[in-house]
């Protein structure tokens, strides 16, 4: 595996800790990550859920938050690695949340559950490395072009999504339902077609990135035999020591079988990914009115949502998993023990300490 230049600076190992929200990636996690030499990524979803004023006062906890994980993981990384901060297209403060990370001095932003194509117009944006995620040449294309046009700019690297990550997808859930959806290798190899073009604009090289799915060391090397530059992978990094999450949380995906992982609606107008629950089961049945609500998501409706999906994922990330959501990828049901970053990061470099 060789190392990934991202901006003005270099990825020691190519592999990046997927964003999870709420919770589950914060500082301890993605500080561990960076440890090892990769790229730990705190998620922007509520990171600031656990302080007291948070459903009166959210944007505000969340932002003290950011500061506060941003330096946890820079502490524990010992100056390791790259920071990346998740920030979700469909999050009503996204354009207040990329600036508090350009201020709190993040290397990198990664940003899906939606298009960024306004990412780089951000005043700051073009000291921090920049990426966007995708589900499809179609939406690289979109991107590529929108930033050039109006940035004259390209993304610093770009993670390729497949149809089997967790969480939110970039998907019609017809594509999900039916195994439509175009696999990963072909989803990266028309990425990479679409970046070609603007590699020589601006005389620089646009890494690919695979996510979805990626669960073993030889998945990782059948991703950079397609030319893949490196992958991201986020399930596998909940079942270990250092994730934010509650240990029951953490348990969850131990306990998980094959048929328990389903598809989900969420509020943000996307497919999901979950480990269904008791509280996902009653969804499924009857729509559950938000008890509260922070107008936090772009496309949420709070009188015709199906649920609350903040309070949700509140609940599972504090441990109270049944009465929660449980965003998870295709391969959680495979994870049987909770093992440390550092031995997880081996395995998948394919090293035995």
């Amino acid at each position: 595996m060789n190392s990934v230049p991202i901006g003005s600076k270099v990825l020691e190992i190519p592999i990046i800790q997927g964003g999870m929200g709420v919770g589950i990636s914060l500082g301890n996690l993605a500080g561990a990550v960076m440890k090892e030499g990769g790229m730990g990524v705190i998620s922007a979803a509520h990171p600031g859920y656990r302080k007291p004023d948070f459903w009166n006062n959210s944007l505000v906890c969340n932002i003290e938050a950011l500061h506060e994980e941003i330096e946890k993981a820079r502490k524990i990384s010992e100056g390791r690695g790259l920071l990346g901060v998740n920030i979700m297209v469909a999050s009503k403060d996204y354009e207040e949340y990329v600036k508090v990370v350009i201020d709190a001095g993040a290397d990198v932003i990664i940003s899906g559950a939606g298009m960024p194509l306004h990412l780089p117009a951000i005043q700051g944006s073009d000291t921090i490395a920049l990426a966007p995620i995708v589900s499809s040449g179609r939406a690289a294309r979109l991107i590529l072009k929108s930033w050039d046009r109006h940035s004259h700019r390209c993304p610093d690297f770009i993670v390729v999504e497949g149809s089997l990550a967790g969480g939110h997808l970039g998907f019609k859930k017809e594509e999900l339902e039916t195994g439509k959806a175009k696999n990963l290798a072909a989803l990266v190899q028309e990425v990479l077609s679409e970046v070609k073009p603007y590699e020589e604009i601006y005389q620089k090289r646009i890494p690919v990135f695979a996510a979805g799915g990626i669960y073993t060391h030889e998945d990782i090397l059948d991703m950079l035999s397609i030319g893949a530059s490196g992958v991201q992978i986020a399930t596998r990094f909940i079942a270990t020591y250092e994730c934010d999450a509650d240990l029951a949380f953490k348990q969850k995906f131990i306990q998980s079988e094959k048929e328990e992982i389903e598809l989900v609606a969420s509020p943000a107008g996307l497919p999901g990914r979950a480990i269904m629950t008791s509280f996902m089961k009653q969804v499924k049945q009857n729509r559950i009115p938000p008890k509260h609500c922070i107008s936090c998501m772009k496309p949420c409706v709070p009188s015709t949502t199906p649920y609350c999906i903040t309070d949700a994922l509140i609940h599972a990330a504090n441990g109270d998993v049944e009465n929660g959501l449980v965003f998870a990828g295709a391969n959680a049901w495979r994870i049987h023990d909770i093992i440390s970053v550092h031995e997880l990061m081996q395995e998948l470099m394919g090293k035995e300490d």
